[in-house]
């Protein structure tokens, strides 16, 4: 599966998310929430490093329309999970890039496979 249908099954599972957190403040989904989207945005910053190596901060927050700061501490995760380097033009890609991209595939799955799990619990009021 490519990057982008990645980011689509994040995006599923965010709106799986906010459905469940439907118009109640929850610190419990609030949460997952908050970390679906952040792993959203890191794919999408990978996304274009990817289509666009090499490539600054600016150019990414530009094309992304992510606010900067964002975007660097996107960026910074990324490079401490070995998936890009720094270089002088900007961003890059790493040779661990690819087989990340091989294994999100099946993380998302198990993801998609935790909320399919969290919809059978039933509880009663």
């Amino acid at each position: 599966m490519s990057i982008d249908g990645v980011i689509r099954y994040s995006d599923c599972l965010i709106n799986i998310v906010m459905v469940a957190d439907a118009g109640c403040e929850n610190m419990v989904t609030d949460k997952v929430k908050r970390e679906l989207e952040m792993l959203k945005r890191h794919l999408i910053i990978l996304k274009h490093v990817m289509e666009n190596e090499p490539i600054g901060i600016l150019k990414l927050a530009e094309e992304t329309g992510i606010p900067s700061h964002k975007v660097r501490y996107s960026l910074r995760v990324l490079e401490q999970e070995g998936l890009i380097a720094a270089s002088a033009p900007g961003a890059v890609t790493t040779e661990r890039t690819e087989a990340f991209l091989r294994d999100l595939d099946i993380a998302i799955d198990g993801l998609q496979e935790t909320v399919r799990g969290l919809k059978e619990i039933k509880l009663e009021r």
